[in-house]
């Protein structure tokens, strides 16, 4: 129902009515049946259902975990059709439709209260995508994207995202100003973000601070009241950064120099012994290593994208970027690699199973059909980082690479924190190309 539909609303497809009984009942949805009601509107007005009947298909439509009761109707609703002056050809199609309503059906009143949902939160992230974005991170865990692609599509629609810090952030993500010309507000990140951090620690910090920053990791420690473990969480994801300048390893060495000392006898000589302590020369992070740490303590990364720092090595194996077959032509046999957004099986798909690959450059979807799947079950089910070899689908605006092979790349992806960003000679992210199978 839903290909004839959306062919028809293109343009690409005539509507057609039969009858003038019909298209009273299915010209809000260009003559193709979508909803139980026109349904039982079609069996009253072309089949002669009686109310009580049409009832009944109603109920057998409605019956998801039950699928095959629809079709008990096949004879009563052909022949009624066919004695009313309808091609059989044409009866034997709407039954056929009204079939799919045996494992999928909607009225009409539940597909309005998901459409308007749907168009109030693609209205929100279009109009006030800095709103939507504080707004998803402040309800995780949901839906299928975690954090990290929550923030990076932010990104790439014009909202700042600002990281975590023990002089700015809250709890909950936030909105700071100034407004901008385009009037987007930059999203700080909130601390539930830090993994291991307690409210209650969060909530003494950002008590502690009030109107005046902290000066140090010492200052916030006394003021704050809260354990050294506390610090650790929020210097191993980085927050000691932004407000105090100070490199996760340099916030770590400098939490390792607390002692649980009670104020006020021990706070001169703890003063004194920090200046007369000569400063130690702490070696900086791997770029790789502090993309690594982010995402293992906050789940997401303002710093380059992981598989930036193994394109080198993706090359090389003849792959290209996501973009980059997002821009090939349709059935070009395609190889790419990324992170595992999303996995997908869903009952209806008999078997199929849908996957969302993410590099450096974009997002493109994998679908995988059921021998495939029994083939590479492990790597699918497992893999953090997969490569695909396949054949890209397009269909207007919508691409998919069909899957042909897959590879599990995760033992690569462990290595991001032994490496530094070295970006290949030559590299054109958005110049696609095409592989041999």
């Amino acid at each position: 129902m839903v290909h004839p539909y959306l062919r028809r609303r293109a343009g690409q497809e005539k509507e057609i009515y039969p009858t003038p009984e019909l298209e009273k009942v299915l010209r809000k949805t260009l003559g193709i049946p979508l909803f139980q009601e026109q349904v039982m509107q079609v069996a009253m007005v072309c089949a002669g259902f009686s109310a009580s009947e049409a009832d009944q298909l109603r109920r057998a439509m409605a019956t998801f975990k039950n699928t095959g009761t629809v079709s008990r109707f096949r004879t009563r609703l052909i022949e009624g059709m066919t004695a009313r002056g309808y091609p059989e050809t044409f009866a034997e199609r709407i039954f056929q439709q009204l079939e799919g309503f045996g494992s999928y059906g909607f009225p009409e009143s539940h597909a309005a209260s998901f459409a308007i949902l749907a168009y109030s939160s693609s209205w929100m992230k279009c109009a006030h995508p800095d709103v939507f974005l504080a707004a998803l991170l402040n309800s995780q865990p949901m839906g299928f994207y975690a954090p990290a692609q929550l923030v990076r599509d932010a990104r790439e629609h014009g909202v700042e995202i600002r990281p975590v810090c023990v002089n700015a952030s809250r709890w909950d993500s936030i909105l700071e100003g100034p407004e901008r010309d385009d009037g987007l507000f930059a999203v700080r990140l909130g601390m539930n973000l830090v993994k291991g951090l307690a409210n209650e620690d969060a909530a003494r910090i950002v008590a502690a601070r009030g109107d005046r920053p902290f000066a140090s990791v010492d200052d916030l420690w006394r003021r704050a009241g809260v354990k050294g473990a506390a610090l650790t969480h929020l210097a191993e994801a980085d927050a000691f950064r932004p407000g105090l300048g100070l490199a996760r390893r340099e916030a770590l060495w400098a939490i390792k120099a607390l002692r649980d000392e009670p104020l006020p006898l021990f706070a001169a000589a703890a003063v004194m012994r920090e200046a007369e302590e000569p400063d130690v020369l702490l070696q900086p992070m791997r770029d790789g290593a502090e993309v690594a740490r982010d995402y293992n303590r906050t789940g997401l990364t303002l710093r380059d994208h992981p598989l930036a720092f193994l394109r080198a090595d993706l090359i090389e194996r003849g792959m290209v970027t996501c973009r980059q077959a997002l821009e090939a032509r349709d059935r070009s046999s395609l190889s790419v690699a990324g992170l595992v957004l999303v996995r997908q099986r869903p009952g209806s798909a008999e078997g199929v199973v849908f996957m969302t690959l993410e590099d450096e450059t974009a997002a493109i979807n994998v679908i995988i059909w059921p021998d495939m799947f029994e083939r590479f079950r492990r790597i699918v089910l497992s893999g953090q980082m997969l490569g695909v070899v396949g054949r890209l689908q397009k269909e207007g605006e919508v691409v998919h690479l069909v899957t042909r092979e897959i590879v599990d790349l995760s033992r690569l992806l462990a290595d991001v924190g032994n490496r530094s960003l070295q970006i290949p000679p030559d590299f054109d992210q958005g110049r696609s190309s095409e592989i041999s199978l």
